[in-house]
């Protein structure tokens, strides 16, 4: 059963003491994997992927039948200093398009098998202006993160989060600045598509916030609240229970991952059940990748946030694991093993 949590001080301690992943189970696939007809390696990281799968799972011969695919939106006050090439009523508009099954995600997670699941956060309450105020009080960001514990389905066999929120590359960038250091320009990019001029004022925003909030911020939740966004909050309140729920995760681009680099940093090893869906072309993505020891499976120069990324990226695990379950074994087939 999922436990439950009801203050920010719960919630760091379900981050801190954790379930792991069967090491039975990967054992046995480790087992299988080096019997099946095909010289040893030769399918390379969709090796690893299924061993890892299967580890998550408890079952060495595993199947992907039911993936989860949960968009979450929120609104953005920072967008009033002029940081996005779109306005806020367009997260409205998009969540709309997502539930007509009318955005890219969805015909992705069409093709995956997955249906695209909506929760739009409050949109006529965007977060407060973080180079003024905490972005969201603690009431805010608690409400936001059992949002997302609640969203996923304990009967999901892998999930993927993905957002919608105006001004969101924004506040990833601020977390990412606040946790790992730098400037600005390290770690903030065009986002939506923005010219030189307000990528120039977007690491001004980015400075401005952090430099207000570094005393007040005590830890990588303390970034989440004073930084971050509805949105953001409730992708690490579902990929938290997930790794409860023993559902693998393939994580999306830089907003994603710079929600759940609050929960890394707490602790190092909680995102072992997740692995990354690709590289965006957000210039900060790859270092952001690279504090939370990932390597992502695909990178195709993508930029649009959704989850489209991740939801692309469950065919790569659909296919290493219908190698690993399906293929004969050498006894099975009859082939020598040499």
């Amino acid at each position: 059963m999922l436990p439950q949590f009801s203050t920010l001080d719960d919630f760091r301690s379900l981050v801190t003491s954790l379930p792991n992943t069967d090491k039975a189970a990967m054992q046995a696939a480790e087992d299988r994997n080096a019997m099946l007809t095909k010289p040893p390696g030769a399918l390379a990281r969709l090796e690893d992927l299924a061993i890892w799968y299967a580890g998550w799972r408890g079952d060495a011969k595993p199947q992907i039948q039911k993936p989860q695919v949960i968009v979450f939106a929120g609104n953005h006050g920072v967008t009033a200093q002029g940081v996005s090439a779109f306005p806020p009523e367009v997260t409205a508009q998009m969540v709309a398009n997502f539930r007509a099954d009318g955005a890219a995600v969805n015909q992705l997670a069409n093709l995956a098998g997955a249906k695209v699941e909506v929760h739009a956060l409050r949109l006529d309450q965007p977060t407060a202006d973080f180079t003024t105020a905490p972005a969201m009080s603690e009431e805010e960001l608690l409400e936001a993160l059992q949002l997302g514990w609640s969203s996923v389905d304990s009967k999901a066999d892998v999930l993927v989060v993905g957002e919608m929120g105006i001004g969101n590359t924004t506040s990833g960038s601020a977390i990412c600045l606040a946790l790992f250091g730098g400037s600005a320009a390290d770690w903030t990019g065009r986002g939506t598509g923005i010219s030189d001029a307000s990528l120039e004022l977007k690491n001004q925003v980015v400075t401005t916030a952090t430099t207000l909030h570094k005393t007040a911020i005590k830890d990588s939740v303390d970034v989440l609240r004073y930084l971050g966004g509805r949105e953001l909050a409730a992708m690490a309140g579902a990929i938290l229970a997930a790794r409860y729920l023993r559902i693998p995760v393939i994580l999306d681009g830089f907003i994603c991952c710079a929600a759940m680099a609050c929960l890394a940093e707490l602790n190092a090893e909680v995102l072992d059940h997740c692995v990354a869906g690709h590289q965006s072309a957000e210039a900060a993505h790859p270092a952001l990748l690279k504090q939370l020891n990932k390597q992502p499976l695909l990178s195709l120069g993508l930029r649009l946030g959704e989850g489209s990324g991740a939801v692309l990226a469950i065919q790569i695990l659909k296919g290493a694991i219908a190698c690993h379950s399906g293929m004969a074994t050498f006894a099975e087939a009859g082939v020598a093993a040499g």
